[in-house]
């Protein structure tokens, strides 16, 4: 009898080790996406009240953790019956994430005309609306970036048995989602963290210098963020094109892959923005009448 508890427990272990050792591999493959996906949701997270930065990350990390519990299984189960369909839902999430990602840009050259005080005076408006409509853009762009994570980390495990694949998956998925939303959390409460040194240290020394740099950091990153975030949604779109259809994988094979992944994806995103914007117009018109 103890020799078969023992053995089930060599048996756990052995498998424990099996996973972690593919848990690994699917992390460094899944690296460059995990901080495009750093970059756009610490984009998102940012820009609201101090006391309100928290909830509202908290709000979009359980709407993250539910995309992981939707896709995981989904991916697992079309990945037996239905493999084709994975790659469907890549090439219409990259479409999403290149409208956005071109959307950004239009808003940015063509429609900022209000002046800062403004935009706080709208916002505080309707801070509520705000909140909203920020959280369900950010938790269905990470929803994309998740579907992506979830089937190059399932790729790497594809021969190996079931139980190692979903266990692998999990890991990378809840990793994915602790990681990311646990950096931005630091990084939104930079000035805080600041403020809390130049106080501890009575604007005093090393502390309070510190303390300064994170205050006056914090804009800075943010500002990059958006930039950053922009660029990752533009070109992990590209990347879902190239990798995904091989007319366009073998497209100009001469230009630099990050390049032609970057054009793609604005081209995708121009279209859609395009197609949308017709489709608005086509609307309100009909609405009028």
């Amino acid at each position: 009898m103890a020799s078969g508890i023992f053995a089930i427990f060599d048996d756990i272990a052995a498998l424990m080790d099996d996973v972690a050792v593919a848990s690994k591999i699917a992390t460094r493959k899944t690296a460059g996406i995990l901080g495009d996906d750093l970059a756009v949701n610490a984009e998102k997270a940012t820009g609201f009240l101090s006391s309100r930065e928290l909830p509202v990350l908290w709000a979009i990390t359980k709407g993250s953790l539910l995309n992981k519990i939707i896709i995981v299984p989904i991916a697992l189960l079309l990945n037996v019956f239905f493999p084709i369909a994975i790659k469907v839902i890549l090439i219409l999430g990259g479409f999403y994430l290149a409208y956005e990602g071109v959307e950004k840009i239009i808003e940015y050259l063509f429609h900022r005309a209000k002046t800062g005080e403004e935009v706080i005076a709208k916002s505080e408006e309707n801070a509520e609306e705000v909140e909203r409509t920020k959280i369900k853009s950010a938790v269905t762009t990470d929803f994309i970036l998740s579907v992506e994570i979830v089937i190059i980390a399932l790729g790497t495990v594809l021969d190996q048995s079931l139980t190692i694949q979903i266990l692998t998956v999990s890991v990378v998925a809840l990793l994915a989602t602790v990681g990311v939303y646990g950096i931005v959390a630091l990084i939104v409460r930079m000035d805080d963290a600041g403020y809390a040194l130049i106080k501890k240290s009575e604007n005093k020394g090393f502390l309070a210098k510190l303390g300064a740099v994170l205050v006056k950091s914090l804009p800075i990153i943010i500002k990059s963020l958006a930039v950053i975030g922009t660029i990752a949604l533009i070109l992990v779109s590209g990347g879902i094109f190239v990798h995904n259809i091989d007319y366009l994988h073998h497209l100009l094979p001469a230009v630099p892959a990050m390049l032609k992944e970057a054009l793609i994806g604005l081209i995708a995103g121009v279209l859609v923005v395009a197609v949308v914007s017709i489709f608005q117009k086509l609307f309100k018109v009909k609405k009028s009448h």
